[in-house]
């Protein structure tokens, strides 16, 4: 007698992996193609799209990752791990201004890398334990980094860590609306919001050049295109 199996799933143990070859394999090839329309379109792509591009059926999808959170945790674990250790660079900072700064414009040039991490900066995803923890990890040191910059006195005092999600929705709507439209808007945008949380006095980064008209008259067609 023999027994069927489903496209992708033949037998084939892979030493030490605990998972058959080409499951791996497939494993693999979502995670790939996660990665890319997360990236380019941001997390409202469906998982039948994301099965679809890597070339697995949907159950195929759903035995490596049950949920949508589970898909997210592995797609950005690495990027996680990096948001997290940027506030511990800027920690690290001599001058806890000049640190300040720099984590946000790191964590904001991130968001503009990757729009679907922009996404995930500014989403919560219970399931995903490991992200959230790393999340968490992340917004304890932002919270000591805030404190030693209002104690130099170039951070205004109102600033609060409430602020930072605040700051972080806004890039992300910058960042999906211009997309390769005018990819450096969100430098700009960065500039002012740290020029407005500086305290007088304090010292500030140069502002970058305005987008051309042209560019973002490119983007507000993209963007009337998408909401069409």
């Amino acid at each position: 007698m023999t027994s069927s199996a489903a496209p992708g799933d033949a037998p084939g143990q892979r030493p030490g992996t605990g998972l058959r070859a080409d499951a791996e394999r497939n494993r693999d090839r979502i995670l790939a193609a996660a990665r890319h329309l997360f990236a380019t379109e941001g997390l409202g792509v469906s998982l039948s799209a994301v099965a679809r591009a890597a070339g697995v059926g949907k159950a195929t999808l759903a035995r490596r990752f049950p949920t949508r959170d589970d898909l997210v945790n592995a797609v950005f674990a690495d990027r996680m791990d990096a948001y997290a250790a940027a506030v511990t660079t800027a920690l690290d900072d001599p001058d806890p201004w000049h640190g300040f700064t720099g984590y946000v414009h790191a964590i904001c040039a991130m968001q503009a890398a990757d729009r679907g991490f922009a996404d995930v900066l500014t989403m919560t995803f219970p399931a995903a334990r490991a992200l959230e923890a790393r999340r968490a990890e992340a917004y304890n040191g932002a919270v000591e980094l805030i404190a030693r910059a209002k104690a130099t006195g170039h951070l205004r005092e109102d600033f609060t860590d409430r602020d930072l999600p605040l700051l972080l929705m806004a890039n992300a709507g910058v960042v999906n609306a211009t997309g390769d439209a005018a990819p450096d808007a969100w430098r700009r945008l960065v500039a002012h919001l740290i020029r407005s949380y500086a305290a007088p006095g304090a010292p500030i980064p140069p502002l970058p050049d305005a987008p051309p008209p042209a560019a973002l008259h490119r983007a507000m067609v993209r963007l009337t295109r998408r909401t069409n």
